[in-house]
């Protein structure tokens, strides 16, 4: 579990996690967290060492993305917490918000397959994001609002505070986009974001028919606006309201190719994984979730 996740909220579920653990009689071990990728070492290790019947992450999406790293492919579940800043894969699971009813999903639900995807080497959950998303993703990150905007639990203002910021200065990029062997000449594109679930962002509805279990990922093109009719778009991005645009592109498809006139910053799961060229696919079934 991450120790410092939402502004340092993670280790406080984590007490009250242990305590209820302990009342019911549940056997357990846990790790923290402190560095990057170290969760994913956590995982690789136990799955050596003991057979676990479920490996929990307490944590937000960045904490999750390490776990699934250690997890596709093998048998064992995931079991999360969501105890983030923006918790949108645990959302578009439909996983409780509550310690209590997510704890107790864990202990009484049955696993289920759904799809994971992969870009830049890296395992994804939720949402690639290339361009403008990749550059609000880095803002953010480095941000010290961030940590002020999760200490009173509203760290997705943390995302729109820097797309405000990156708004300023961005200008769109002529794009190659291959899907499924299809070639798309896109100018002046604002963003790309590639989702196997409609959040990101700490509750943004970008592909609002994304599915984690129809073995495609949903493609969203943002393409061909002025400044203004963006600032305009951007509001109805936040409920899902966007698809109906002229400018904006929905596509389903497999396999993705990104190439951009020049580099762009790409993000998974609001980390930053690369930048274009990039290569995504989906991975059907590949990671089995309580």
């Amino acid at each position: 579990m991450n120790k410092v996740s939402g502004n340092g909220r993670g280790m406080k579920i984590w007490r009250q996690i242990e305590k209820r653990l302990q009342e019911k009689n549940v056997s357990y071990c846990v790790r923290f967290t402190q560095k990057s990728k170290q969760a994913t070492s956590f995982v690789n290790e136990l799955m050596k060492e003991e057979k676990a019947a479920v490996i929990v992450a307490v944590g937000g999406d960045g904490t999750i993305q390490e776990v699934v790293n250690g997890l596709v492919g093998t048998k064992t579940p995931l079991g999360i917490i969501p105890a983030g800043s923006g918790n949108d894969f645990s959302r578009g699971l439909g996983i409780p918000k509550k310690l209590d009813q997510a704890l107790e999903r864990i202990l009484q639900g049955k696993p289920k397959l759904i799809d994971i995807g992969y870009a830049n080497s890296t395992y994804f959950c939720t949402v690639v994001g290339v361009g403008f998303d990749g550059e609000v993703a880095q803002t953010t990150n480095a941000s010290i609002f961030k940590k002020l905007f999760n200490m009173i639990r509203m760290g997705h203002l943390s995302y729109l505070v820097s797309a405000i910021n990156v708004f300023i200065h961005y200008k769109p990029r002529d794009i190659s986009l291959m899907i499924d062997k299809k070639l798309y000449k896109i100018p002046k594109v604002w963003l790309i974001a590639v989702a196997n679930l409609p959040f990101y962002g700490g509750g943004i509805i970008i592909c609002p028919k994304a599915e984690s279990n129809d073995g495609l990922l949903d493609i969203c093109i943002i393409q061909g606006m002025s400044k203004w009719e963006f600032v305009r778009t951007f509001p109805l991005v936040l409920k899902g309201n966007h698809v109906s645009s002229p400018n904006i592109k929905m596509i389903k498809g497999k396999e993705i190719e990104i190439y951009a006139s020049s580099p762009l910053l790409v993000h998974g799961d609001g980390e930053i994984i690369g930048q274009t060229p990039t290569k995504i696919r989906i991975e059907p079934r590949s990671l089995y979730v309580i």
